[in-house]
């Protein structure tokens, strides 16, 4: 969750200096060249099977590390300095996600209006360009506490 939420704020909490470019390998769960890691996430970008956002807690252990061995490729790993309060909001997300992620309006109701008894309501289509329908998304609930660490 950590990386969809980075890519929709385009922030990775990284500096140039902290962005190694090269050919990298990733065999039995290791980077190589390996680096000695200041961060406690780093991202994977130009591999075919690793794209995203790890920790580096769990590439150390063998029993977490989800890295898929694969040749060598060129592209980046980025060390990213994460702050606490980003990670905060991260685990809200999580959190909201979980409880209400499958909820959409086809749950709530099959109808975007009902009649009946002389009663009638319509859905609101909510005027949102996200594609939520007017309905609550962590996108549009979270909005405010993203746009804090949104880059352009």
């Amino acid at each position: 969750m950590l990386g969809l939420i980075c890519a929709e704020v385009k922030n990775f909490f990284t500096y140039d200096c902290d962005k190694h470019i090269g050919n990298f390998e990733i065999k039995d769960g290791v980077i190589t060249p390996s680096f000695d890691f200041k961060t406690n996430y780093i991202r994977i970008i130009g591999s075919r099977k690793n794209d995203g956002v790890y920790s580096v807690t769990d590439l150390a252990d063998p029993t977490k590390n989800p890295l898929v061995d694969e040749g060598e490729f060129h592209g980046g790993i980025w060390e990213m300095s994460v702050p606490k309060d980003f990670l905060n909001l991260v685990n809200d997300i999580s959190d909201w996600q979980a409880k209400y992620g499958n909820i959409n309006s086809e749950a709530m109701s099959p109808f975007s209006s009902e009649s009946f008894g002389g009663y009638s309501y319509t859905k609101s289509a909510g005027g949102s360009n996200d594609g939520s329908g007017g309905f609550p998304n962590w996108k549009n609930v979270f909005a405010s506490r993203l746009n804090v660490f949104r880059k352009i």
